[in-house]
């Protein structure tokens, strides 16, 4: 056998290995990062480069990040990005070609930006698309390796970026469907089955570190009424607009719920009750200055009946918060409607 022919022969025993890796990772974990963590060594391990990265498209900015850097600039690339079109990985975003230039010096495609950043010095650069259908979803750039790729290798470096975009496409339909499941369809706010797993999770963190926090139950007055006069859908679009009310007073932590019906929950991690109480005024407030349905045909105005509960002083355990609220907004519902009952507390004023 020629010394060409064994050399051959061992490259396509480390391919053979490392599509066996990739394969492996790939179906033995849904976790995108560790996926592409390994597809990337791979890669780095066959060609040697000096640094390389996988960027990833954003879509709503038309920009590139580094999703995976890796080499002396790895920190600094971490909150670089470029525009879609810039530079030689910018290109191959915006074309969905893969790119191999052999010298950056001589190509009008290069942007020295990142060069300048780093202070790294880009002499040649391999590109490759990770595409899905139609989309560019990101691009795997190999910087200073050797770019006298054979045919072959060609194939294989292509096969891995393939490998990838199924990574991503898997991992991102995962994500949709774990969405689904959690969150209500008509509002867009999570679902009752998340608020339990939430509650839970919000308890424990809570006995564990010594914080407060604080439920908020939320029934709407004389709901039945809407649906009975305007309809089913004008009622379906009048629970979406509460939902969006409630979700826009709060804060980026807090957590809102559609807990069935006309009811909704709001969760306030490590808020007291004096400060659980501003935030159920002011939603009050919202509601009842807001105009609903406009756009349907119809002006409605809303009141809401609301229960408030504080862990731990008011309850220990997931359900007994939840019944807390419940009993405190059922006190409401029971006599004047359109206020805030407050565990260990009663009525707040008018």
């Amino acid at each position: 056998m020629s010394e060409a022919a064994g050399t051959s022969q061992i490259r396509l025993s480390q391919e053979l290995t490392i599509f066996h890796d990739v394969a492996k990772a790939l179906t033995s974990s849904l976790n995108l990062d560790s996926i592409l963590q390994t597809i990337m060594e791979k890669m780095a391990e066959y060609f040697r480069p000096d640094t390389w990265s996988l960027l990833m498209v954003d879509e709503e900015k038309d920009e590139l990040y580094f999703a995976i850097a890796v080499g002396a600039a790895a920190e600094v690339l971490s909150k670089a990005r470029l525009k879609v079109g810039e530079g030689i990985a910018g290109w191959v975003a915006k074309h969905g070609q893969a790119l191999i230039v052999p010298d950056v010096q001589n190509d009008v495609r290069f942007s020295s930006r990142l060069d300048e950043i780093t202070r790294l010095q880009t002499r040649s650069v391999i590109c490759v698309p990770l595409r899905s259908k139609h989309r560019v979803l990101g691009v795997i750039q190999l910087v200073n390796a050797n770019v006298g790729l054979s045919e072959q290798e060609l194939f294989f470096l292509q096969a891995l970026c393939d490998y990838a975009a199924i990574s991503i496409e898997n991992a991102r339909a995962v994500e949709k469907i774990q969405e689904l499941t959690i969150t209500d369809d008509c509002t867009g706010l999570f679902n009752a089955r998340h608020l339990h797993k939430t509650l839970e999770t919000e308890v424990y963190r809570s006995a564990r570190f010594g914080y407060q926090f604080s439920v908020i139950f939320i029934d709407l007055d004389h709901f039945k009424q809407v649906n009975d006069t305007h309809g089913h859908l004008v009622g379906s679009r009048l629970l979406a607009e509460v939902g969006y009310v409630i979700k826009a007073q709060l804060r980026l932590i807090d957590f809102a719920f559609r807990y069935g019906g006309d009811e909704f929950v709001v969760l306030l991690p490590q808020t007291s009750k004096d400060q659980a109480v501003v935030v159920a005024t002011r939603l009050r407030e919202s509601l009842r200055t807001g105009t609903f349905c406009s756009e349907m045909g119809v002006k409605l105005n809303l009141r809401a009946s609301m229960g408030l509960a504080t862990f731990p002083n008011d309850a220990q355990t997931p359900q007994e918060i939840i019944r807390q609220a419940d009993e405190m907004m059922y006190m409401v519902k029971n006599s004047t409607r359109d206020n805030i009952g407050v565990a260990s507390r009663g009525l707040l004023e008018p």
